[in-house]
């Protein structure tokens, strides 16, 4: 009987933004996770490969993918240029040994990131040993009006020629997806996950995994009895516990037990 691979189970920085990140890997090493994901920001430590490379050797806990600075608390960080924001990531990530690279999709006025997306990012895992995935957005709205991303509909429509994709939980609740279909759907262009819950008001809440309106076991129990290779990442809103390192490493003990049972194959 041939065994299913166990999922890893990682855990954003963003998690846990703004605590310094020397704080972040000690309480995700003492909460058990199996590695990090890094949020790339104007935090100089998220940027340092030496400094990354430090952390994650003297908490036990590997840098297993890398966020570019696609956020919008991160848009001028690198630069402006997307395009520039992953060439220096994927640098980072293969100084710390990262197999992977996060980068959000390109708004319509993107023109050279579209272009690049379609003609070099095929051929970057064979160029580079790491992986460059694309994850699911949603559309923006500034005034009630909905602003155009990749698409101006179906933003997992848009990714259907990306060869690696993540799936954002919360990003799909917003944009009005059922995860299990979402799943799917992409197959095994599938690599990497970023679980949280949804407040289900049409907004990105990011919330831990009991709250909202999500059920995302049965996403998780499809992903374990698939033997997903890749990883789910919690990428979770723990601001109110920011000033209780206490009630931060119960929150994160809570959520990687809710998610770890999930996973488990039956």
């Amino acid at each position: 009987m041939t065994d299913v691979p166990r999922t890893r189970l990682l855990c954003s920085t963003v998690s846990l933004f703004p605590t310094p990140l020397h704080m972040a890997f000690g309480l995700l090493a003492r909460a058990g996770f199996d590695g990090v994901e890094v949020m790339v920001t104007k935090d100089p430590d998220t940027q340092d490969a030496g400094r990354l490379r430090e952390l994650a050797e003297d908490h036990g806990l590997p840098v297993a993918a890398i966020h570019a600075p696609f956020l919008l608390m991160s848009r001028t960080v690198w630069g402006t240029d997307p395009l520039g924001k992953i060439d220096r990531a994927l640098e980072l990530a293969g100084s710390v040994g990262a197999g992977l690279v996060v980068v959000h999709p390109p708004y319509r006025w993107q023109t050279a990131y579209r272009g690049w997306l379609d003609d070099r990012l095929p051929g970057i895992e064979s160029e580079t040993g790491i992986r460059v995935a694309v994850e699911n957005m949603f559309p923006l709205r500034v005034r009630g009006r909905k602003v155009a991303r990749f698409h101006p509909e179906h933003a997992l429509e848009d990714l259907g020629q990306v060869p690696h994709v993540v799936l954002d939980t919360s990003h799909a609740a917003v944009a009005g997806l059922e995860l299990v279909d979402v799943f799917s759907r992409i197959g095994e262009r599938l690599v990497h996950v970023h679980l949280s819950n949804n407040a289900g008001r049409g907004w990105d809440s990011h919330l831990p995994l009991d709250e909202g309106v999500l059920d995302l076991d049965p996403l998780l129990r499809a992903l374990a009895g698939a033997g997903f290779p890749g990883a789910v990442s919690l990428e979770i809103d723990l601001r109110r516990h920011r000033e209780d390192e206490t009630a931060l490493l119960v929150a994160l003990r809570r959520n990687l037990d809710l998610a770890r049972s999930s996973l488990t194959p039956a």
